[in-house]
């Protein structure tokens, strides 16, 4: 008897089903991401008041909601966004800035204890900052910084301080220590090596850091909701929780429109950095 022998599968067919389960891959994860979105969105222009019931693409759609977040007398809205960008923005500049101070000192120098104080940065980015929510509390009531904005920034700022350091470090480290040397023997001193050689080509991490650091104020709740008590300064997470936290005023088409706002800034600044991000991601993941 002929034993029938399989033909192996071609290349070609090979490469083809590789490609169908990557695109396939790809559609399921868009779905699951554009979902939510699109239901928020329609959720937004929906006339109406309550979660259901509404349609996810509205027939009679309306932009009243956006209206009364912008022009209402009652609307405190615009009061928490800027709110949010000024603890982003401030966030972000001022977490990049110590950032890149703390890595290039790690980096690029020899000094007592500066293997400790790389053991205690991976040490602390294991615990979350709620573990230290209760001494944050006690501390910021102590120096009379509770309920202030300057106090959520500076918990913002501390708080990145730990990873944002190992990564930007483990960028430093993959740049030539010859242009430090060439520079030496040209008679730059330390500042004028690392504001016009380092820092020009660390921009795709500096990118990075920037942009995580902006969107955090945008997204957090609890850390607000702990230091903030005023309504005059809450941020946009903290302020549209009252849209439907409220037993009598649950307004979920209201808080679909303040949300979907939320992404214009985050949308805005990634666009601006979207140049330096992909390379930033890559390159910072390379640890000396």
């Amino acid at each position: 008897m002929s034993q029938t022998t399989k033909k192996p599968m071609s290349r070609k067919k090979k490469n083809t089903l590789e490609l169908i389960a990557m695109y396939s891959i790809i559609g399921v994860m868009f779905v699951i991401i554009l979902y939510p979105l699109l239901w928020t969105l329609g959720l937004s222009l929906n006339p109406g008041r309550g979660l259901f019931g509404a349609e996810m693409i509205p027939t009679d759609w309306s932009l009243v909601h956006y209206e009364w977040l912008f022009f209402s007398e009652n609307s405190d809205y615009l009061t928490w966004y800027r709110n949010s960008l000024i603890v982003a923005i401030a966030t972000s500049a001022f977490a990049t800035m110590i950032v890149c101070f703390t890595a290039y000192a790690f980096s690029r120098y020899r000094f007592k204890g500066r293997k400790n104080g790389l053991y205690a940065f991976l040490l602390l980015q294991m615990f979350p900052i709620l573990m230290a929510m209760v001494a944050l509390y006690i501390l910021l009531n102590t120096v009379g910084l509770l309920d202030t904005l300057t106090g959520l920034i500076l918990i913002y700022v501390g708080g990145a301080i730990p990873m944002n350091a190992f990564l930007v470090k483990g960028y430093f480290d993959s740049i030539p220590r010859e242009l430090d040397e060439s520079a030496k023997i040209d008679g730059a001193g330390h500042f004028r090596i690392f504001f016009q050689i380092l820092l020009p080509l660390a921009k795709p991490i500096l990118a990075v850091v920037a942009l995580f650091n902006f969107m955090q104020p945008f997204m957090d709740f609890l850390l607000p909701r702990i230091v903030l008590r005023s309504p005059e300064n809450y941020t946009l997470a903290l302020g549209l929780f009252n849209f439907v936290n409220d037993e009598f005023s649950n307004n979920f088409t209201r808080f679909a429109a303040g949300s979907i706002l939320i992404a214009v800034p985050i949308a805005a600044v990634y666009l601006f950095l979207q140049r330096y991000l992909i390379s930033g991601l890559a390159s910072g993941a390379t640890k000396g």
